[in-house]
């Protein structure tokens, strides 16, 4: 493990009316912050748009401009809602042509029934690459690094899985990179700021958190990420630091839990 390597930055980008409405709840982000996290990854920016292709146009231009690896979930589609791959088109500018091996795999899945409307789902930014869909074989399809990917989480996620372990294994576990956290029982972080301020600026390669809740019993869960020595050490005062302002703590686990 180094903590020296220099990674790139994992992004999301998350489409669909259903989502901003309501109508459909989000998956995809809490699943694909723990698909990273698994393979010692983090996801830096997340971003939800409806289905208006200037918008997404405009999302999709502005993220590509960064070099980040982003992975774009839902509107490739062939119906009138999904403009996923017609954005994708204006944000790069290529023109859009039929993915020969994109129809052998509709084909392949449907036969005569690709015809006349799946097959548009073969239908991409000139020079796409495919991205294997395991379920019904209609694949997604990469540009540089974004990967558009439908919206059903049963093809989606595998499909995730897939571009991680084919593209990015070398990244896997590089950089030395730890979360700890107490959940501080009735806390209250006004009492707590200075201790907080201290340990930030005495370990400034970590980051501090602080993330109250409420309910019958307050609490607040605290902790610190970052390089393994220094999260150990921050982490060491931390509860020090607590428990001589008087309050009770429990220690966290990964997911937020009291372990």
């Amino acid at each position: 493990m180094n903590s020296n390597i220099e990674q790139p930055q994992f992004g999301a980008i998350i489409i669909g009316d259903e989502i901003l409405s309501g109508r459909r709840e989000d998956a995809h982000l809490k699943r694909l912050i723990e698909t990273l996290k698994t393979r010692g990854l983090q996801l830096s920016r997340a971003e939800y748009v409806g289905d208006e292709e200037d918008r997404i146009t405009e999302v999709l231009r502005r993220s590509m401009a960064t070099g980040d690896i982003v992975f774009c979930f839902g509107g490739i589609g062939a119906t009138p809602d999904d403009r996923t791959r017609q954005a994708a088109t204006a944000a790069t500018g290529l023109p859009i042509e039929r993915h020969t091996g994109a129809v052998a795999e509709i084909e392949a899945q449907f036969g005569d029934g690709a015809y006349p409307k799946r097959v548009l789902m073969a239908d991409f930014p000139q020079g796409a690459a495919l991205i294997p869909n395991p379920v019904n074989r209609v694949p997604g399809f990469s540009l540089g690094t974004h990967y558009f990917m439908p919206g059903f989480p049963q093809m989606a996620w595998p499909m995730t899985d897939w571009i991680l372990d084919t593209h990015y294994a070398h990244l896997f576990h590089q950089n030395d990179y730890v979360e700890e956290a107490i959940l501080v029982l009735d806390g209250a972080e006004s009492q707590l700021i200075d201790l907080m301020n201290r340990l930030t600026s005495k370990y400034p390669e970590t980051r501090l958190f602080s993330l109250p809740k409420l309910g019958p019993q307050k609490s607040i869960e605290l902790g610190v990420k970052g390089p393994t020595a220094a999260v150990t050490a921050a982490m060491q005062e931390l509860r020090e630091g607590v428990s001589a302002a008087g309050f009770q703590w429990l220690e966290q686990n990964r997911h937020g839990l009291p372990s």
